[in-house]
């Protein structure tokens, strides 16, 4: 059905054909999709090639035992919600299969009913803790800009696309200045769309080594590299049936962009230091500050990557293209850190709404959260006044020069500003300054740049 979300995926686990036929035939009427294998080894392949939901097993697969599949499953996919049958039903075994990790407990033979029953305790379980999942992320995550109005056509428009491509399965290029508020948008389309329960991860491109990155997207298993001590599945596997957002893309490394291209045609990945390919149903949205196109004429980024990715570009214009918005945006963020720190303001003076409107904002939308984060802390009166503003707004002498008297990080920070503003992407300006992108990603979000 149009909108609605993906499946819950169920494997069957069971010797018995006449057994394995009828829990296929009552799930997917259900609505489940449903893959059934008769022993161990199939069990085990079949959950390492893709991501299960839910899983029914028999205690008895052949001469293996069923318990011992429970650990396994798990250990390949922590999430999975599993579902005891057995002809053999005692307290103990029943006691066992839970240590080891079941959700529930049928006996042979089972009716119909009992099959649906149980499926659905088990899928609602699953459901709850991937909404869950996306509301801690949502919470921690949220933004007090996160008003997706506005007054200014550039803006409604990139709005307009992004509500019109939500419920599709197109990957999103979204593209603008940092702190325009690429993330922010990439949120509400994966909230506009039909995996909205599912989870959402968000991926920073500048902030891993290569090395990190690879395992962070596609996992990794014990042993792969120093410091694998366990298993770890990655966030393709994390988010099934949900949306991965990777965060200034032009930043990827050159080494893991044909991986990333495999994922993005076959939706197909292998983990760091395996060679089992799996299958993942994840959208992939996508963000950067850079131009990529000229990234792909220095050979910096893949031509076949970029024309994938570029299907639907987004732009998001900076906010000094949009001054009409920066009183609401202002407005709404004084409320929102208002509420946070207890305090209670009755809007802006006239000179500090002037003074917000003048300045230029070159770290855009997330610079203008800083200064009214600070404002609300710092506010001694019931307005927020021209001089509860920083001083480079406020009229005050904002720019040292070398032998000031002033803090180092002052000087740090009007030096990082101005690199950035004089560079064409973060890689240019890390080299500039002499300092690796995660060290420069860093500095730019405690700046607020």
């Amino acid at each position: 059905m149009d909108g609605a979300a993906p499946p819950l995926k169920i494997l069957i686990a069971d010797d018995e054909t006449s057994i394995r036929k009828t829990l296929a035939i009552c799930l997917e009427t259900e609505g489940y999709a449903v893959t059934a294998v008769s022993n161990y080894e199939d069990a085990l392949a079949e959950n390492a090639r893709r991501a299960f939901d839910l899983a029914f097993v028999d205690l008895r697969l052949g001469e293996a035992n069923g318990l011992d599949l429970i650990p396994a499953l798990l250990a390949e996919a922590p999430w999975i919600k599993i579902i005891v049958i057995t002809a053999y039903a005692s307290v103990d075994t029943a006691v066992e299969a839970m240590r080891r990790g079941a959700a529930d407990y049928i006996p042979k033979p089972f009716t119909p009913p009992q099959v649906r029953l149980a499926a659905a305790k088990a899928a609602r379980l699953r459901e709850l803790e991937q909404h869950v999942e996306t509301l801690q992320h949502t919470v921690a995550q949220f933004d007090a800009d996160l008003d997706l109005g506005s007054a200014n056509p550039l803006m409604q428009r990139a709005f307009e696309l992004a509500r019109q491509i939500a419920p599709t399965e197109a990957i999103a290029l979204l593209r603008g200045e940092s702190g325009t508020g690429k993330s922010v948008l990439a949120r509400a389309i994966h909230t506009w769309s039909r995996r909205a329960a599912k989870p959402l991860a968000v991926v920073s491109c500048p902030t891993l080594t290569p090395e990190l990155l690879e395992s962070e997207l596609f996992g990794h298993i014990k042993g792969a590299f120093t410091g694998a001590v366990q298993d770890q599945p990655g966030r393709i596997a994390a988010c099934e049936g949900g949306t991965l957002f990777l965060d200034e893309i032009g930043d990827l490394p050159l080494a893991i962009q044909p991986k990333l291209l495999r994922f993005l045609q076959d939706r197909e990945y292998e983990r760091v230091g395996d060679h089992r390919t799996r299958r993942a149903d994840v959208r992939i949205l996508v963000a950067t500050n850079m131009d990529l196109e000229l990234a792909v004429a220095e050979r910096r980024f893949r031509e076949d990557l970029y024309h994938r990715l570029n299907v639907i570009p987004i732009n998001i214009p900076p906010l000094r293209a949009r001054p009409e918005d920066i009183e609401k945006l202002a407005e709404g963020m004084l409320a929102s850190f208002a509420r946070a720190n207890h305090r209670l303001f009755r809007g802006f003076t006239p000179p500090a709404l002037a003074a917000l409107r003048a300045y230029t904002w070159p770290g855009n939308v997330r610079e203008l959260r800083n200064v009214i984060e600070r404002a609300t802390i710092l506010g001694r009166q019931d307005q927020i006044d021209v001089l509860d503003l920083p001083d480079h707004l406020n009229g005050a002498p904002a720019d040292p020069k070398l032998g000031d008297h002033c803090p180092l990080a002052k000087i740090e920070e009007l030096h990082i500003r101005r690199v950035l503003a004089s560079t064409r992407s973060l890689q240019e300006a890390a080299a500039v300054l002499g300092i690796d992108q995660a060290t420069l990603w860093r500095r730019r979000k405690q700046y607020g740049i």
